[in-house]
């Protein structure tokens, strides 16, 4: 050890007396190089709210020379219209998701008719039906700015989903608690393999099914069956069994925290940090303010000008160019719209309800911007939408479609969803946007095929341009024409 040293020592002062300090070249290659193994880009991060700094900085400074005013009027409006009405609207809204309950309740406690699997679902589903038209038609009736109605609309679908998970997650358990009850007359009972609803990895391989069940005797049969049901109607954590959760605590529990599939039990951290909430909540106000910024000084003047030149053409051809000029116009102001919204929803909104409920699981999204098709998106994007829609709508499909069929239904109850959506906030039904999202089917099997698949850099570019020119075509039609 003392040669190492004396050899760093002497090779240390030897440099101080060059007069050209020696450089060590060694095989490697640049951070941003494809077999580039460096993955820490969280400047770019920073740089992209110093953009944001620059670009508000930029727009006060303009308004003031053209106003006096930092910002312009229609801003301030729309952030505090219908503060109140929409307040009281949404509070109502949440409360009307509880009667899922006592309907709970009512078909726990049915022997027959009333009983879930008998009229319980049909029940249920009615009044999901009932309480969506409801809601999504109360800000048409009220009249609200388009601010309000995209918060109201999104929650409506969020409580929706939510609301599903809850019943019908619960009315599978009860319904597996009455087959466990009846194994105390096992004369009476079937002894097929337990009904296993899709649920998290965890549970999944807790209960495997078991292939020899027809070689044991009939005894071990029953009680392999008791074991697997009462296996279902216990939270994989182990700390609470059904129906020990059917409490109006544990449903508000489940309306706050940041999850649309509804489980027994979650993961949770020691304690709310308090400085990481405050961090959250001003970030989410902060990204409201820029997104309204964006909207009304870069898209709505864009808009409006459009729709005045385009009711003084008759040509086609000048109405398509105006069209294309518009679309040119809105690339840039919606890929900052759309990185905000990712950032408000995904980053801060969902976060700081997870300090607030103490959720542990924050895996809300993954590495989306490496994608290269729509369906690695879509499961990447929104975790939570995904994770409902596989266990929710791909597995109850799979129950009496095949595979295939089962994917196409799950495509167009999302299609239904992002149309619902875009009607809401622009008050037109068009169908622009499901005939948009039932397109990535077809393109998904174009980016899987044998020519295309593999060249990811062409792909990813593929995706990233497709985005952000949908988004700007998607504003125009449902605008404009």
């Amino acid at each position: 050890m003392q040669s190492i040293s004396s050899a760093r020592k002497h090779a240390r002062a030897q440099a101080k007396d060059r007069m050209f300090h020696t450089i060590n070249y060694t095989p490697r290659v640049s951070h941003f190089d494809p077999s580039s193994d460096y993955r820490e880009f969280k400047g770019f991060f920073v740089l992209f709210w110093i953009s944001l700094t620059i670009l508000v900085l930029t727009t006060f400074l303009r308004n003031i020379k053209d106003t006096g005013y930092p910002l312009r009027v229609q801003v301030w409006k729309l952030l505090s219209a219908d503060v109140i009405q929409l307040a009281f609207s949404d509070g109502a809204m949440v409360s009307s998701t509880a009667f899922t309950l006592p309907l709970h309740r009512l078909f726990r406690s049915s022997a027959r008719l009333l009983r879930w699997r008998s009229g319980g679902i049909i029940i249920q589903s009615l009044y999901q039906c009932a309480w969506l038209a409801l809601w999504v038609k109360w800000p048409f009736m009220l009249q609200w700015t388009w601010t309000s109605q995209v918060f109201f609309t999104l929650h409506t679908l969020v409580l929706l989903m939510k609301m599903h998970s809850y019943a019908f997650y619960n009315g599978h358990l009860s319904e597996t608690e009455k087959r466990l009850k009846s194994l105390d007359k096992p004369n009476d009972v079937s002894l097929a393999a337990a009904v296993r609803y899709p649920s998290s990895p965890a549970r999944q391989n807790e209960l495997q099914a078991d292939g020899s069940l027809e070689k044991v005797e009939q005894k071990e049969k029953l009680g392999k069956l008791r074991e697997d049901l009462a296996t279902e109607l216990t939270s994989p954590l182990g700390h609470v069994a059904y129906p020990q959760n059917v409490t109006l605590w544990n449903y508000c529990d489940f309306i706050l925290c940041p999850t649309l599939c509804y489980e027994l039990e979650y993961p949770r951290t020691p304690h709310i940090q308090w400085l990481e909430l405050s961090y959250k909540t001003l970030a989410v106000f902060g990204c409201i303010f820029l997104l309204t910024l964006t909207s009304e000084e870069f898209i709505m003047p864009v808009l409006a000008e459009s729709a005045v030149r385009l009711q003084l053409v008759c040509k086609l051809l000048d109405k398509g160019l105006i069209l294309i000029e518009t679309i040119s116009m809105l690339l840039f102001p919606f890929m900052v719209t759309f990185l905000l919204v990712f950032l408000v929803i995904f980053e801060y909104l969902l976060g700081a309800f997870a300090e607030i409920t103490c959720f542990a699981d924050r895996h809300f999204y993954s590495d989306w911007w490496n994608s290269s098709d729509w369906l690695e998106f879509s499961r990447e994007w929104n975790i939570p939408v995904h994770h409902f829609l596989r266990r929710h709508v791909y597995f109850s499909s799979r129950t009496y479609f095949s595979n295939s069929m089962a994917m196409l239904i799950t495509f167009l109850v999302s299609s239904f969803g992002h149309e619902l959506i875009l009607g809401c906030i622009t008050k037109k039904l068009r169908g622009y946007g499901f005939v948009a999202m039932m397109l990535q089917l077809p393109i998904v099997a174009v980016q899987r095929s044998k020519l295309v698949r593999g060249r990811w850099v062409f792909n990813n570019s593929c995706f990233w341009i497709s985005m952000i020119l949908g988004l700007s075509i998607m504003c125009a039609l449902y605008v404009l024409v």
